[in-house]
């Protein structure tokens, strides 16, 4: 029997370990290993086989301010777990994103398991971001093995003396063959002619509070210049429904809210039929990318956490979303903070809804991209990896 304890939060975390774990009983299923998935994470991983330990979908904040209402319920999710795991020691640890709960969960595994492996799989970007003149989450200190899911981020770990095998983006292993366009649309109920645009605001509660005003007023806006325009809202955690109904119905936006498991029943129909995304940046970005799916993107924290980070912090990103990141260049159009406002996500919008040269540009940036981010079988070629590491 091997036990596996697999590591993560928040939405995007939730979804990347869900296809790492069907990677992972394809592979004891191949070895003819016994196998037990112990997990930190959200509904996703535990539909594709993992015992949930804990829920932290829900439980992601990015800034000092919005994180202090989650402190509490994480210290006690962190006492049981950590009951759990003295009682069931795992021959491995796989730890994916989710920077600080994560290093804090390495460390402890380090202390008390010393010979189990940690695998670090989709690491924190530090390879894209500072505080101050360097800063380092000091994973290093405790990670056997990073399995690095960009090439940039497999040369910024090995440069600092990190054992690291680059896989390639677990997304390529979701693409596959796009629906048909057409088709898509009928699905949807648009008719011909019918433009869709896509808002997707959210997957942590505070995003939803700083970004989702000013794209429900971005879409009211444009649906002032085509009644006919049809927004649909993919709710990227279970509870954000009947908020972002609200906040619809508060900007006149006439759209439809769909929830986390329309949402994903429909997601390769949504992207081959929409025409435009507003939405926050994170994976959500390179899924768009990837499907082809022009976009414009905002990102907003309370001015406090905004203050902090800037002034005391000295946090330096060059872009907020990871394909202008990857790109080194800025294909997507990025609203930070007060920039992110209604008036200016409707001029970055209507040239991509409009131009056929600036959609095409991006498009051309999208296939760029791809080719940077390896080749699909990213999974499995991680889970294969995890179990050559896994002493038993």
């Amino acid at each position: 029997m091997v036990r596996l304890l697999i590591s993560t939060g928040e939405v995007s975390g939730d979804l990347q370990g869900s296809l790492l774990i069907q990677a992972l009983r394809r592979e004891a299923e191949r070895r003819s290993l016994p196998l037990e998935l112990m997990a930190l994470g959200g509904p996703r991983m535990q539909s594709a086989g993992a015992e949930l330990l804990a829920n932290t979908a829900h439980l992601g904040a990015i800034g000092l301010w919005e994180a202090l209402p989650l402190v509490l319920p994480t210290l006690r999710l962190q006492s049981r777990v950590d009951h759990l795991l003295r009682q069931r020691p795992p021959d491995a640890v796989v730890l994916i994103d989710y920077m600080g709960a994560n290093v804090r969960l390495g460390h402890k595994m380090r202390r008390w398991f010393p010979r189990v492996p940690i695998i670090y799989y989709i690491a924190p970007q530090e390879w894209a971001w500072r505080f101050g003149d360097s800063g380092t989450t000091q994973l290093l200190s405790f990670t056997d093995r990073i399995l690095a899911i960009f090439p940039v981020e497999a040369e910024f770990y090995s440069q600092r003396g990190a054992k690291v095998t680059w896989v390639g983006h677990p997304l390529l292993d979701t693409v596959g063959v796009l629906p048909d366009r057409k088709q898509a649309r009928e699905r949807l109920g648009l008719r011909p002619g019918q433009r869709l645009l896509l808002l997707l605001p959210a997957s942590r509660h505070q995003e939803l509070r700083y970004l989702m005003p000013s794209l429900a007023k971005a879409a009211a806006l444009l649906q002032r210049m085509d009644p006919s325009l049809e927004v649909v809202v993919p709710a990227g955690l279970t509870g954000l429904e009947k908020p972002l109904r609200k906040a619809l119905n508060k900007a006149a936006v006439r759209g439809r809210v769909l929830s986390t498991q329309q949402a994903d029943q429909l997601k390769p129909m949504l992207y081959a039929a929409a025409d435009l995304a507003l939405g926050k940046s994170g994976t959500v970005n390179m899924e768009l990318a990837l499907r082809g799916v022009p976009q414009v993107v905002g990102y907003k924290v309370s001015r406090i956490t905004a203050f902090v980070a800037r002034h005391f912090l000295r946090f330096r990103v060059d872009h907020i979303s990871p394909v202008n990141l990857l790109l080194k260049e800025r294909l997507v159009p990025e609203l930070l903070q007060a920039e992110l406002t209604a008036e200016a996500l409707v001029q970055s919008a209507i040239p991509l809804l409009e131009n056929p040269a600036q959609r095409a540009v991006m498009l051309e940036g999208y296939q760029r991209l791809r080719q940077t981010l390896g080749v699909p079988g990213v999974t499995d070629r991680a889970a294969k990896e995890i179990f050559d590491l896994t002493k038993r």
